[in-house]
């Protein structure tokens, strides 16, 4: 290679060298931005919040429930007060026997005579509640009887007749104190006020200076004593069915309170409203004449089933709207008695009825039956509360309506809020879906990174390769032209 091509080779192989190292630095540059932009991936992984699922025992609280007869009481609220006393709060709970109810739809049959449509459920044709076919009831001459008490603000008077009309002794609104007769002091009673059972107590003496209760059957309760302080002498005024307490005076006279009266005339009105009639038969007529359970009645029983469906009747409509009801009795295999079954008439009448009458769709029907009931309580204030030595609540103590102090035992269950845990436990999938798939998304952007990396990082294999074959081709070239220039020295020395 001559001197030229030398020189040219090198400058050649020298530009190349810069090329290769230039493009190494870009490279190099290139893999550090994308270190960095996967180091903030990694960051980012570390910063996200790993989805906790939720806890059954966050939705989950201690119930504390006492039991008052009949009724369930369950505790909502218990307010600490300064006295130590508590202000509650509870949901009373029972069972209504009474009460209507939805029983299983029907499909009904509409068959049509003349303008009027009437309605089957099988074979038992439904009749307008409270009427026993077209008449309900055919009126024969009455008699009337005038009662002899009236009962007029919760106070019962002795009715007495006069030849001008009826009259009352009414209490004019002042008292005064009347010394007790003879007869009344034998008489004398012990009684006290139940609130529960908005009643009156009557209690027995006992010889050691307890009272016990004495039942409606006039049983005397020996198991049950209260002391006399929570009972109040009086005399019962068996024809004005009233209750007059006694206390004695200074001088030892017993007395009692008694209202200050006058006579007065009942007004028509009240006069009607203790009258009483007899007379009216009742009648069955219309298709009804061929309902099974009418005909087994007597008179005296369809009467009575009258008023009770007129119970019904209302009963359905606070219940499920006003307008007329349809009824069918139904036979109950197991106990033989009949059972009513309800429709409303608008369901009845708005009902799509196909060629042959009958319903396209099953219609509400309605029965007696149970019902839960609640009645919210707030804000009984002066409760008093007893824990046990782990400080877990016992025992709760409440005023009646007369001031007395009854305690009831405290029963304590737990109860999940099911709905409540529901809903988080779906706002935990979500977070877990958001975060599962934020965690593939960066993952992926990392995997393409270090993809990305790995070929740069090839290509930097590459550029030194290239580099050191360069490196040593220069030095190949370079003792050339230092072997060329030794030689033309040495031709003109």
């Amino acid at each position: 290679m001559g001197m030229s091509a030398s020189q040219a080779r090198f400058l050649g192989l020298t530009a190349r060298k810069t090329n290769v190292e230039f493009e190494g630095q870009q490279i190099n540059q290139q893999r550090t931005t994308l270190s960095n932009q996967s180091a903030n991936y990694y960051n980012d992984l570390l910063g996200m919040a790993v989805p906790v699922p939720p806890s059954v025992d966050d939705y989950t609280k201690a119930v504390y429930t006492f039991e008052d007869g009949a009724l369930t009481n369950q505790i909502t609220a218990m307010i600490a007060q300064n006295n130590g006393t508590y202000t509650v709060s509870y949901l009373r709970t029972w069972k209504d026997d009474f009460s209507m109810v939805s029983a299983a739809t029907s499909i009904v049959t509409r068959t049509t005579d003349g303008a009027n449509n009437n309605y089957k459920v099988g074979s038992n044709t439904l009749r307008k509640l409270g009427e026993f076919g077209d008449d309900a009831i055919k009126t024969t001459e009455k008699t009337q009887t005038v009662g002899n008490k009236i009962v007029i603000d919760g106070i019962s008077y002795a009715v007495t007749k006069k030849d001008d009309g009826y009259y009352i002794d009414e209490k004019t609104g002042d008292t005064t104190e009347v010394p007790l007769t003879a007869e009344e002091q034998k008489n004398i009673g012990y009684y006290s006020y139940d609130a529960k059972k908005d009643l009156l107590v009557q209690y027995q003496k006992n010889g050691n200076g307890t009272y016990s209760p004495i039942n409606e059957n006039g049983i005397v309760d020996t198991t049950t004593t209260v002391t006399e302080d929570k009972v109040l002498p009086a005399i019962y005024d068996e024809k004005n069915d009233k209750v007059s307490w006694v206390s004695q005076k200074d001088d030892g006279t017993l007395v009692k309170k008694d209202y200050k009266t006058q006579e007065r005339q009942l007004t028509q009105a009240e006069i009607a409203s203790i009258t009483t009639q007899k007379g009216g038969d009742v009648t069955i007529d219309g298709d009804a004449i061929n309902d099974e359970y009418l005909k087994s009645l007597s008179e005296d029983q369809l009467k009575q089933l009258l008023k009770e469906e007129e119970q019904y009747l209302s009963l359905l409509k606070q219940k499920y709207g006003d307008g007329d009801y349809m009824v069918r009795y139904v036979q109950n295999t197991t106990t033989g008695e009949y059972e009513p079954y309800f429709y409303k008439l608008d369901n009845l009448q708005n009902a799509n009825y196909d060629a042959n009458g009958n319903s396209q769709s099953n219609i509400n029907c309605y029965k007696i039956g149970t019902e839960t009931k609640t009645e919210e309580v707030k804000a009984v204030e002066g409760c008093e509360i007893e824990k046990d030595s782990s400080g877990r609540y016992i025992n709760i103590t409440i005023k009646d309506a007369s001031g007395n102090k009854i305690t009831y035992a405290l029963t304590t269950t737990t109860a999940t809020d099911q709905a409540a845990y529901d809903d988080a436990m779906n706002q935990y999938e979500y977070e877990k879906y958001e975060y599962d798939q934020a965690i593939q998304d960066i993952n992926s952007k990392i995997e393409i990174i270090q993809s990305e990396d790995k070929n740069l990082e090839l290509r930097l294999k590459q550029l030194d390769t290239e580099q050191d074959a360069i490196s040593t081709e220069i030095d190949a070239v370079q003792k050339v032209i230092e072997k060329n220039v030794e030689s033309s020295f040495k031709t003109f020395g």
